[in-house]
């Protein structure tokens, strides 16, 4: 499972210290070699606007503010993405981003990977 996201450049929008340090620990066990973080939507926007991206990970909640803007440039872009949460707003964002998948925090390694793999395009593997 260590390849799945060889060569992949990952933005992951998240503004809480701890939880980003797991999230690179996981993308870094996944072969990820380009993980770019941006802690605010100003930032990721920038980041959007001069970069380019295989798939995003996006907080939903950003210090009060709602990350929808940088789902809307992804979009825009063709960029898959995620949206991952501590609370329970999944309606808004079936509402807004419908079938984009939500992961709650805390999220395990393979939940994670399984999403990961089904942004790519890519078949789960087999479990032996």
């Amino acid at each position: 499972m260590g390849e799945l996201l060889s060569d992949h450049r990952v933005l992951v929008v998240e503004d809480e210290m701890m939880v980003l340090m797991s999230i690179e620990n996981m993308l870094a066990e996944l072969g990820c070699r380009s993980v770019t973080v941006a802690a605010t939507v100003t930032d990721a926007l920038s980041l959007i606007g001069s970069q380019i991206f295989d798939l995003a990970m996006l907080d939903l909640n950003l210090g009060g503010t709602r990350s929808y803007p940088v789902a809307d440039a992804l979009a825009a872009r063709g960029v898959p993405f995620l949206f991952s949460t501590g609370y329970t707003e999944h309606g808004v964002c079936a509402r807004y981003y419908p079938g984009r998948p939500v992961l709650n925090k805390p999220y395990p390694y393979r939940k994670l990977s399984a999403v990961l793999t089904t942004l790519l395009g890519e078949k789960p593997p087999v479990p032996a």
